[in-house]
């Protein structure tokens, strides 16, 4: 069966990772010259097709012509321990003859390795090689067959049990540890000798080396010191004629330094005086620019206050001007609806005659009735008022008509019957309660009615009437109050008070 190709199925790298020893296999992490202990994983599970390779390694090593004598010389050695240089050669021989072999001859946990490339093949499968050699004497034995048959005439001598003289150390070890000559062993550990000679040599030699530039450096450096002692001789003797030069400067710089030092302390002393003198003036004008900057603040706050003291009696002036024109104009409306009725059907002469004479048949006159501020028939005609604004004492009428309630439904239910009454007369309705009543989270009133509390340390009577004298004079102003200090104070600024019970008739009415 012909050898698979080089490059057919070229596994990756991870892939030829997983193909080294296991975890606990001491021969893949040791390579070929590890112990070969009898019991370990690498022997016992190599597979089943090393497992009788193992066993009767003796008997294949003769039928394959190999050598019977020194395989039972071996039996019951340990694996001799390799130099690094002949493990690596060992591993790239092994490596190059692998696909040569025929596949029933390859291991199976060596077949993947066997397709990889020349140049990844020793690397990548190293270990997995390593590992086949050390455990499987038969493998091994093909293995340095092919070795020996493509190596020439050096791979035939070491085969033979002889090793030339200046052929590589490295080399013959690996041909005799894969080939297996009687002797092998001795080989091998004469190629590590000479390896480690080698490597001693080499470090003698670097030292040698190391030791010869250090001498030469230090050759050099006296050269340069004396050659560098000479130049400072000479130049100790030119510092020396410049010292005594440098020397009579410096006592001329002495005295002129001490006469600049004088010099220095009198305008200094004038620097001081005239820095006092000039903190002094501007402290003075820091001073006088603060106080003018407080006073032009202090103005501008003052104009600020009183444009807008200004601005708010202008505004409150317009709109209480506003108010008495449109309550003229609103009576004036109503006048000229009132005057044009039809022509009088008395004369003043006949009005003359009903007031102060008497005429025979005449039926006695009936005097009109004064309505009292109880009257709800009163409330509804001051209420038709054009502009009215109707002012409510808010706990006066509800403790009055409602006391059985809790303040919160008193307050809702006036509320809401003064929502009525602001949409039947589209009357301005103003209700006032005291501050320290009130809660949080009262919904809000209907349109056209407001709502107002007292502040704190002020009554509810205090605000109704400073909403009366807020109203310009000659508009219709109604209060609704039981409280005769309150129903006084408002008759004197000409509004017209109502008793608590003409508002609670007129809402129960509607």
């Amino acid at each position: 069966m012909s050898a698979p190709h080089e490059y057919a199925d070229r596994p990756s790298e991870e892939e030829a990772a997983s193909l080294g020893a296991p975890e606990d296999d001491p021969a893949g992490r040791r390579g070929p010259g590890a112990a070969d202990d009898d019991h370990s994983p690498a022997a016992a599970g190599a597979g089943d097709d090393r497992a009788p390779a193992a066993s009767g390694a003796g008997d294949d090593l003769r039928a394959e012509g190999g050598d019977g004598d020194a395989f039972e010389e071996d039996a019951g050695l340990p694996e001799p321990v390799l130099p690094e240089p002949v493990r690596q050669r060992i591993t790239t021989l092994t490596a190059a003859a692998l696909p040569g072999m025929p596949a029933d001859e390859i291991p199976v946990a060596l077949r993947r390795v066997a397709r990889f490339a020349p140049n990844r093949r020793a690397r990548l499968g190293g270990a997995a090689l390593a590992a086949q050699l050390a455990a499987d004497p038969l493998f091994r034995q093909r293995i340095g067959v092919r070795v020996v048959t493509e190596n020439g005439d050096l791979a035939a001598a070491v085969a033979a049990g002889m090793a030339p003289a200046a052929a590589d150390p490295v080399e013959v070890a690996a041909l005799a540890y894969l080939a297996r000559p009687a002797g092998w062993r001795d080989l091998v550990t004469a190629a590590g000798e000479s390896v480690r000679a080698e490597a001693d040599s080499a470090a003698v030699a670097h030292q040698i080396r190391e030791a010869e530039q250090r001498a030469a450096r230090a050759e050099h450096d006296r050269a340069v010191a004396k050659v560098e002692a000479d130049k400072l001789r000479d130049e100790l003797a030119r510092v020396r004629e410049e010292l005594g030069q440098l020397r009579e400067e410096a006592r001329s710089a002495a005295r002129a330094l001490r006469e600049t030092q004088a010099a220095h302390k009198r305008a200094t002393d004038l620097l001081a005086t005239e820095k006092g003198r000039t903190a002094k003036v501007a402290a003075d004008h820091d001073a006088e620019v603060r106080r003018l900057r407080t006073r032009l603040a202090e103005a501008e706050a003052a104009a600020a206050s009183g444009k807008q003291s200004a601005k708010d009696a202008r505004a409150a002036d317009d709109a209480r001007l506003w108010l008495l024109l449109e309550t003229i104009g609103q009576a004036a409306s109503g006048l000229r609806r009132e005057l044009a009725l039809g022509p009088a059907d008395k004369l003043p002469a006949d009005f003359v005659a009903d007031a102060a004479a008497d005429r025979p048949g005449a039926a006695e006159r009936s005097r009109p009735r004064a309505q009292d501020t109880d009257d709800p028939g009163r409330l509804d005609q001051l209420l038709a008022l054009p502009r009215a604004h109707l002012i409510v004492d808010g706990y006066n009428v509800t403790k009055r008509g409602f006391a059985e309630m809790s303040l919160e439904h008193q307050r809702k239910r006036l509320i809401t019957g003064l929502g009525g009454i602001a949409a039947q007369t589209g009357d301005e309705v103003t209700v006032v309660f005291d501050g320290a009543e009130r809660v949080h989270g009262l919904p809000p009133a209907p349109r056209g009615v407001r709502v107002l509390f007292s502040r704190k340390g002020d009554t509810a009577d205090e605000l109704i009437r400073q909403l009366v004298r807020a109203e310009p004079a000659g508009r219709p102003l109604v209060v609704i109050s039981s409280d005769r200090e309150v129903a006084d104070g408002v008759r004197r600024h000409g509004a017209y008070p109502m008793g608590a019970d003409s508002l609670l008739r007129r809402l129960a009415r509607s």
